[in-house]
């Protein structure tokens, strides 16, 4: 197997930005706090997703637990990060993460696959900062505005494309699992689609979304909030169709009506109506959502945690986004580790709607962590406990592990 740690990489050893605490001349003489990164090691769990989880240990007997976006390559590009921050303080996270993605700007340190890889550290450096200091992560990043983040649910019918299935599920969700706060899936197949690769949808085809949207909202009328996802399916001028068609329906949000590269686009679409437009989890850094924010392409933003460059970059986010009044809904499709990592930050800023929920047909979801009751009544209490609060159950985590995975030592 390749050794990704000894890989030649002549950006990431001659940068002149190198923020290494020996470069830097950082002294480590900090009396109990003179801690030191010893390993960082990886294990992909086969969720409803393959969650990367990260594992930071430390010369104090102390290790914190971190999860990056699901997929392949991020424990590779860990694994190639290691070197970096072994011999570093963990408490220096905001350096840490700088100092990482200066040393891999040559792999793609500005969106992607590396970004990503940078999150799930960064969550495990919180979680490693928060024990060591003894306070919860949220702590770290200033406090809380809340005790208990909300969480919507992504919900998924028996047949999606069915606008009556669609509504006895969003009923089931509401009534015996206690949400108040649900998404469907809007691309789905109606049967009048003519060509899948254009974007545009013909009349039939807006007239099912619609069906779709109008039996959802009815059903569970002001007991829920519903928004709905595209996943980037449209053109222009099929999603202002479909936005303009579903504004007399209660909607809490259209999520991703086109695809996410063209901001003007982008701009252009949520200012044509009044159906609230949703967007951010195909987007990175805090460079990557600026031009969404400040030009007003967006009406309620959702970054990806893990995904966006971890805990403190998406509350950086969150502030820019607040400048302009825009609220947070977070993305995400994580294991415990990261909406747990995801519900500490919406717990520390105010602009906060909620955080999503993916797994809930998964049943052991929950077993991966040995705390109970994480989400009651569609809510998130935030934990007292250092770090992120929670301790993974190795058995658990051995148990459903990918296929060829090995776990943390």
């Amino acid at each position: 197997m390749v050794d990704y740690r000894e890989l030649h990489d002549p950006n990431a050893e001659y940068t002149m930005r190198d923020l290494s605490a020996d470069t830097m001349g950082l002294s480590n003489d900090r009396g109990d706090r003179s801690v030191e990164i010893t390993d960082v090691q990886t294990t992909m769990v086969d969720g409803n997703y393959p969650w990367i989880l990260v594992k930071v240990y430390t010369d104090a007997g102390v290790s914190g637990v971190g999860e990056a976006y699901w997929g392949g390559g991020d424990d590779a590009i860990i694994e190639r990060m290691a070197p970096f921050v072994v011999g570093e303080n963990p408490l220096d996270i905001d350096r840490l993460y700088e100092h990482l993605i200066q040393k891999m700007s040559g792999e793609g340190s500005i969106s992607g696959k590396t970004v990503s890889a940078i999150s799930g550290i960064e969550l495990a450096l919180h979680d490693v900062a928060g024990k060591l200091l003894d306070v919860p992560a949220y702590q770290l990043l200033g406090g809380k505005y809340r005790d208990a983040v909300r969480v919507y649910c992504d919900c998924h019918a028996g047949d999606e494309s069915e606008p009556a299935s669609n509504a006895a599920e969003a009923e089931r969700v509401v009534s015996e699992l206690g949400y108040d706060a649900l998404k469907f899936d809007l691309d789905v197949a109606s049967g009048h689609e003519k060509d899948r690769a254009n974007r545009h949808m013909r009349g039939p085809e807006i007239d099912h979304k619609v069906e779709i949207v109008k039996e959802v909202c009815e059903t569970v009328g002001d007991r829920a909030d519903v928004a709905f996802d595209c996943h980037w399916s449209y053109s222009a001028g099929s999603a202002k169709q479909l936005l303009d068609a579903v504004e007399e329906y209660d909607v809490w949000w259209i999520e991703d009506p086109v695809p996410p590269e063209n901001h003007d686009v982008q701009a252009e679409v949520t200012q044509s109506t009044t159906t609230p437009v949703t967007v951010g989890e195909n987007v990175y850094r805090t460079h990557g959502n600026r031009r969404l924010i400040e030009e007003q392409a967006v009406d309620i933003l959702a970054p990806d945690l893990p995904r966006v460059g971890g805990m403190r970059e998406t509350q950086k986010v969150a502030n820019h986004a607040d400048m302009y009044y825009v609220p947070i809904a977070m993305h995400n499709v994580s294991s415990p580790v990261g909406t747990m990592a995801s519900a500490q930050v919406a717990a520390t800023i105010p602009n906060a709607l909620a955080v999503e929920y993916h797994s809930y047909q998964l049943g052991w979801w929950a077993d991966l962590v040995e705390e109970d009751d994480l989400i009651v009544d569609g809510r998130m209490e935030i934990p007292e406990e250092p770090g992120l609060g929670l301790t993974l159950d190795m058995d658990a985590v051995e148990e459903h592990m990918v296929e060829g995975e090995t776990l943390f030592d």
